[in-house]
């Protein structure tokens, strides 16, 4: 049912969902999710309008054994014309498994912290991007799209509030070192619009493009769509959700749910901002990929849609 729509003054006219489900939310799952099911979701995100879809990542299957399948599943999976399928990739080894396999956008996963970097990477945040470095410059030399995620950009459990200065540090040297595209992470859900507004500006300041900036938000405190709301407001267009609100992160324990992709929706809908993804298609996927998770969506609207 379509309640209304009432654009407000400064959003933009649209809004590129990226969609982590099949990787940020399944990698998250206690249960090991069968092959066919994870095509059969990455495609129900296709079809339901999608134009980005994180698949999966070229992890060591020790490490996060949720993802151990991922050549089966990017073997398998019909690739739409139009659609970006990015993966994660850890290292160089990883990257040449992304190539091998005709991935076309990757992404590299860093943190803004050094604990968090130790326990995530086993490595100092200079060390990690020293890392990353080769990474980036053979993905563009093959012409690969490249995301910077930074992670725990607003809080981290064990240092607490994370300084705007550090997070432009690393922003602006991934950007440096050769990323399209930074996606700044609220890792344990504790940013507020005020801090969100204020990184962002810290960012263009440092001269970072508005343009290459995504936001992804943990829900942990209930403040995932006002964040975003803020952010689209300062020039963000682009925003990481979880189909059903799946995800969390395995290596940091306070991290609940991504910010649900179906409550996104619901929000831009009613604001008038074009996404292009079926709010109806998306509902069924998550209610679907839920029967085989054997537990209820966390996503509000999906809760709220199916006992309409």
């Amino acid at each position: 049912m379509n309640y209304g729509t009432e654009p407000l003054p400064g959003l933009p006219k649209a809004v590129t969902i990226w969609e982590v489900g099949p990787r940020d939310g399944l990698q998250n799952e206690s249960a090991l999710v069968p092959v066919s099911v994870k095509v059969e979701f990455v495609e129900r995100l296709a079809d339901a309008g999608h134009t980005v879809v994180e698949t999966t990542s070229m992890v060591r299957p020790e490490w996060v054994p949720q993802l151990a399948d991922a050549e089966q599943v990017l073997c398998r999976l019909d690739r739409r014309p139009g659609v970006r399928y990015p993966v994660l990739v850890p290292n160089e080894r990883g990257l040449r498994r992304a190539l091998d396999l005709g991935v076309t956008d990757i992404a590299v996963f860093a943190s803004v912290t050094e604990s968090f970097a130790k326990a995530n990477l086993n490595r100092t945040v200079a060390e990690s991007l020293e890392m990353f470095a080769p990474v980036i410059a053979s993905a563009r030399e093959a012409d690969l799209g490249v995301r910077g995620y930074l992670s725990m950009c607003w809080g981290d459990p064990w240092e607490g509030a994370v300084p705007a200065e550090r997070v432009v540090e690393v922003a602006t040297r991934l950007m440096s070192l050769g990323c399209t595209e930074l996606s700044l992470g609220d890792t344990i859900g504790v940013a507020t619009p005020g801090r969100v507004v204020a990184l962002l500006r810290a960012l263009t300041a440092a001269g970072v493009p508005i343009e290459a900036v995504a936001v992804h938000f943990h829900d942990t405190y209930g403040q995932g769509l006002a964040n975003t709301l803020a952010a689209l407001q300062h020039g963000v267009t682009t925003v990481d959700t979880s189909a059903g609100g799946l995800g969390g992160c395995p290596f940091a324990g306070s991290a609940t749910g991504n910010l649900a992709t179906e409550d996104l929706l619901w929000h831009l809908e009613g604001l008038g901002i074009h996404t292009g993804v079926n709010l109806t298609k998306l509902v069924e996927t998550s209610t679907w990929l839920a029967t085989h998770l054997g537990r209820e969506s966390p996503s509000s609207v999906v809760r709220a849609l199916q006992n309409s």
